[in-house]
């Protein structure tokens, strides 16, 4: 058996692996996210091997980590989880429908934090989980969607996927603005019903949705591209 020359390498992929929120947890994942063999990839989490600058990139990108670090753990204190210098909240559609701000939420509300899609991300903004169909095949049930709220309801514009609070209720719909006296919310799914929902006094928005990615099993999310 090979020794394992590499360990100080397999430490850091292993704790970027273990960190919660992390993108990959396994080396089935590992595997599939920069597309080598199975041994390769349990290799690399040995110590056994280290993977060539190549995929020493993509690892590095899939964490949102500097190369330096996955390659000689430079840049980053050793008692730092490296996972990227801003993490995102993932609020509950409870905690969108009742929130005043991003910043009255409890960080220890919070179970789960992910990182920005991409360095432009604004600051105070936040993930929702999709639920249900409404919005289907756009968006599925279970893709993130990236919300910010520092948006004014007269800063928008017909077509804007916007993320409305009627009362305690945060729903995710298109807008759409036939006119000063007409508007209502839309959803993308013809088939669903009610597909309308009138914009009617007393409806808050909530933010503007800017992104959106679609994990798959491990691998790299894939951008969901907005309609």
């Amino acid at each position: 058996m090979n020794d394992a020359k590499h360990i100080e390498f397999a430490n850091r992929l292993k704790k970027l692996m273990d960190a919660e929120g992390s993108p990959i947890k396994s080396v089935n994942q590992l595997k599939d996210a920069i597309n080598v063999t199975y041994e390769m990839a349990r290799r690399y989490t040995l110590g056994i091997a280290k993977p060539r600058e190549e995929k020493l990139k993509e690892l590095a990108d899939i964490f949102s980590v500097d190369i330096g670090y996955l390659d000689h753990g430079s840049t980053l204190d050793n008692n730092v989880v490296p996972i990227t210098s801003k993490l995102i909240p993932v609020l509950s559609w409870v905690q969108a429908g009742s929130m005043t701000s991003v910043e009255a939420i409890n960080p220890l509300e919070i179970s789960e934090w992910l990182p920005p899609l991409s360095t432009d991300d604004p600051d105070g903004c936040f993930y929702l989980k999709v639920v249900g169909i409404s919005n289907y095949p756009t968006y599925m049930e279970g893709d993130f969607i990236l919300v910010n709220p520092a948006f004014q309801v007269c800063d928008l514009i017909s077509g804007d996927l916007i993320v409305i609070r009627n009362n305690t209720d945060a729903t995710f719909k298109k807008l759409v603005i036939e006119s000063d006296d007409r508007k209502y919310l839309q959803a993308l799914n013809p088939n669903f019903q009610p597909n309308i929902i009138e914009f009617e006094d007393g409806m808050e928005l909530v933010g503007l949705v800017i992104d959106a990615f679609r994990p798959l099993g491990g691998s790299r999310p894939k951008r969901v591209r907005k309609s």
